[in-house]
């Protein structure tokens, strides 16, 4: 990850170089000064838009999809976030009653599609990234990621998918979550992408009122696959 200066970070959000400079004055974007001139740091971006796409209506998950566009380096191929997903990463029902037991079956869920091993070190990532922000929403939904991609132990992205019989308390702020998705994004471009189509799939009532009524991993993917077609 490099630092970006204003110039190239204005280019990167598709914003004028005066529209970043008064963002980093207001303190609106992680910023820092050296030599008396603003630099960023790329993978606190990253982070900054990550969580401008878990505030986002859909206005301004618009706003972030025209910067990946227009941001994308190549190297992350932008798939349907229903083909990350397979039977053996879906689990319906989840019969876990703590946050603890969720993190750790989702990590099993994903190291079962082959495309990612070590799953104790990638349930150590997504609890000290709960630890840092809780990843569960008010619409009973949480969407578990590491604070970073864990490369060292991916073959390439997968997504994980279960959902609880009943809701569970998953967050100090007394959250009830039943949907859990684990994002295990191979680089940070992959990340955001997933992050953003997620985004704007469970903002859906319809969608999340259709998944809660699936009984099986099959019909899961169904509904997920059939909500992605309607949005595209």
């Amino acid at each position: 990850m490099e630092d970006l200066d204003i110039a190239k970070l204005a280019d990167y959000l598709h914003l004028t170089p005066p529209q970043v400079s008064k963002m980093a004055l207001r303190g609106r974007i992680p910023a820092r000064k050296v030599g008396g001139e603003w630099r960023f740091n790329e993978a606190e971006i990253h982070h900054w838009l990550e969580e401008q796409i878990g505030l986002s209506d859909e206005e301004a998950l618009d706003r972030v999809q025209r910067v990946l566009d227009r941001g994308a380096s190549g190297k992350a191929e932008d798939r349907p976030i229903h083909k990350l997903c397979s039977l053996e990463t879906t689990q319906v029902p989840l019969n876990a009653r703590t946050r603890g037991s969720v993190i750790r079956s989702m990590c099993k869920l994903a190291e079962a599609s082959g495309m990612m091993w070590d799953s104790p070190t990638m349930v150590e990532a997504v609890q000290a990234r709960e630890q840092m922000h809780p990843t569960a929403l008010d619409n009973g939904v949480a969407l578990l990621h590491p604070r970073r991609p864990q490369t060292s132990i991916l073959a390439d992205s997968v997504l994980a998918l279960a959902i609880c019989p009943s809701a569970i308390p998953f967050s100090d702020s007394g959250h009830m979550t039943d949907v859990f998705f684990l994002i295990c994004s191979y680089d940070d471009e992959s990340h955001l992408r997933i992050l953003a189509k997620l985004s704007r799939l469970i903002s859906k009532p319809d969608f999340l009122r259709d998944l809660r009524d699936c009984s099986s991993p099959k019909e899961a993917l169904h509904c997920l696959q059939n909500a992605e077609t309607d949005q595209s």
